[in-house]
């Protein structure tokens, strides 16, 4: 990237945002106040991620068409749900009003060397939302090694996916640059439209910067747009927002 100072980096990263509660003690109240973070004073995040269950309320907040999407988590956290049962949470989640879905691989079958159930389930939920934006969660941190990183990467992609995504923020290793390395360097090798999404633990402006140079570097000048990068993150907007308020930049808790 070319040099930017911090506060124009985080304006940058502020449009990149997908501002998430997904804490086991999220209440409607909780998600009030996450639309009104979601609006600031130096713009708009990109998306909200929530519950399921909070996707009709959030949207009679927003209203339809709202510039900020709402986006949702389905066979999430474990990536243990029948395949049935991920496409109804899917299809109620956007009879609800979700505009983007964030689904979590079968990653213990892809462990177990059953690639088949990676695909069946990214082509059902693809195929029972197919105008909505579907990031497809690899739990990175469990996977670890590289080449089941990169594997797990191609499938989702070959399956349908809109975005991958490192991680649900509820395992012990989250996002990293290293993980993030291998999906975008499998993004730009597929030749296909497809964005990526870090999530878990960057809770400073400073992190954000890593990924967009690290983004920047592997897929090219002017790559990173909202349709083709997100954060997921709780605490970064609080950074963000000291940034460009003109405060000095604080380190806040990243996860969910």
């Amino acid at each position: 990237m070319e040099l930017l100072s911090p506060r124009e980096v985080a304006a940058f990263a502020l449009s990149l945002l997908d501002l998430t509660n997904l804490r086991d003690d999220c209440d409607n109240a909780a998600i009030e106040k996450l639309c009104l973070r979601a609006e600031t004073p130096y713009g708009h995040t990109a998306a909200i991620c929530i519950w399921p269950r909070f996707v009709a309320h959030a949207r009679a907040i927003l209203g339809p068409g709202h510039a900020v999407r709402i986006a949702t988590v389905v066979n999430f956290p474990s990536g243990d749900l029948a395949v049935a049962a991920v496409v109804e949470e899917t299809k109620k989640a956007i009879e609800d009003g979700a505009d983007e879905i964030d689904m979590v691989i079968p990653y213990r079958k892809l462990l177990a060397g059953d690639e088949a159930a990676v695909t069946e389930m990214v082509e059902a939920v693809r195929d029972a939302c197919p105008n909505a934006c579907l990031k497809v969660i690899l739990e990175t941190g469990e996977l670890k090694d590289s080449g089941f990183i990169r594997r797990a990467s191609e499938l989702a992609i070959a399956a349908g996916a809109d975005f991958i995504k490192t991680s649900t923020g509820k395992v012990a290793v989250n996002a990293t640059l290293e993980a993030a390395d291998i999906m975008l360097r499998a993004i730009r090798d597929s030749k296909k439209r497809v964005g990526f999404k870090p999530a878990g633990g960057i809770g400073s402006v400073a992190d954000a910067d890593l990924y967009l140079r690290l983004a920047e570097t592997i897929m090219g000048a002017n790559w990173i747009m909202p349709s083709t990068f997100r954060f997921g993150a709780s605490g970064l907007l609080d950074d963000i927002l000291c940034v460009l308020s003109g405060g000095n930049a604080i380190r806040a808790s990243g996860g969910y």
